[in-house]
């Protein structure tokens, strides 16, 4: 049996402010994302770009002023990632500084897939190949070392965008968290995952063939 992805975890300095933001975003839009945001207590700072943002998605350009003021009325910002002049989807960042993109309307690739169109993700081809194994979620994109899969069950779509990667310096302040049998630590272990540590208080620390921290609660 597949594990279950249950959640995003959101390292962060003020886990309520922050909860508060991305709850007063994303309303009851994370209600069809098949899984749920938790956020917990890290005095880390952060050093670089993330690993994972969230994309999301609009339905006219009224629709995407609309999330932009919304999340700058929540207290995000504006921030410049190298993107160019031409783009038409629009960087943010989060009270904490994780990015952000609100993309433009008329985007075919995350048509279908609800406000938070996309995780999208800085990694290979290898790792997109492993997550759709690990999640049992079949690959709906595969191009120019570029993958992305979505849940049967629909909802956003996690993507990797290939090379070239941005140096990891240090753990990751966004990290999936499944759920499983201890059984299905041994099989994500087969398909390229590393063990960081034994199981402890019910959980099961782990990397993915990038090296990104993911977490496996297992039952009682």
């Amino acid at each position: 049996m597949a594990a279950t992805l249950h959640a995003l975890r959101i390292a962060a300095h003020d886990p309520h402010a922050l909860e508060r933001f991305w709850s007063g975003l994303l309303g009851r839009a994370i209600d069809e994302t098949c899984f749920r945001l938790s956020f917990v207590r890290s005095d880390e700072p952060k050093t670089r770009q993330n690993q994972m943002h969230f994309d999301l998605t609009s339905e006219s350009l009224e629709d995407q002023r609309r999330t932009v003021a919304k999340a700058l009325e929540l207290g995000g910002r504006h921030i410049d990632v190298g993107q160019l002049p031409e783009e038409k989807h629009v960087v943010l960042a989060d009270p904490e500084g994780n990015e952000f993109c609100v993309i433009e309307p008329g985007n075919d690739f995350l048509a279908e897939c609800g406000f938070v169109g996309a995780i999208a993700s800085d990694g290979s081809q290898e790792v997109g190949y492993f997550w759709s194994k690990a999640l049992g979620w079949p690959l709906v994109w595969d191009q120019d070392q570029e993958t992305a899969i979505r849940s049967p069950h629909g909802g956003p779509k996690i993507t990797w965008g290939g090379p070239p990667f941005t140096p990891k310096t240090g753990p990751n302040r966004l990290r999936f968290v499944l759920t499983g049998p201890l059984s299905e630590v041994e099989r994500l272990v087969s398909l390229g995952a590393a063990r960081l540590g034994a199981e402890r208080d019910g959980q099961v620390e782990m990397a993915d063939p990038d090296g990104n921290e993911f977490s496996v609660v297992v039952p009682p």
